[in-house]
């Protein structure tokens, strides 16, 4: 069975960071792990974590991966996600 997109929208984005490639499978790993820690302490409702996970997939820069820009945005992505979380 396929899987269903519109009920699991985080999984939508994630197979979206991996048609991306590069850096954006971080930036979506990172915000995820915010997102559901501010989930977990009740200051953020389920249903928002794909929307702050497309958010910064959608932000995410365009940059070569190397180790330098894979921790840079790591952090970025975290902050990013704190944003809006």
């Amino acid at each position: 069975m396929e899987p269903d997109l519109k009920r699991f929208p985080a999984l939508a984005v994630a197979y979206e960071a991996g048609r991306r490639g590069g850096l954006a499978q971080v930036a979506v790993s990172a915000a995820d792990e915010v997102a559901v820690e501010a989930f977990l302490q009740g200051r953020l409702p389920f249903p928002r974590i794909p929307e702050i996970l497309a958010r910064v997939l959608e932000a995410t820069p365009q940059e070569p991966l190397t180790w330098e820009s894979l921790f840079a945005v790591d952090a970025w992505a975290r902050e990013e996600a704190k944003r809006w979380a």
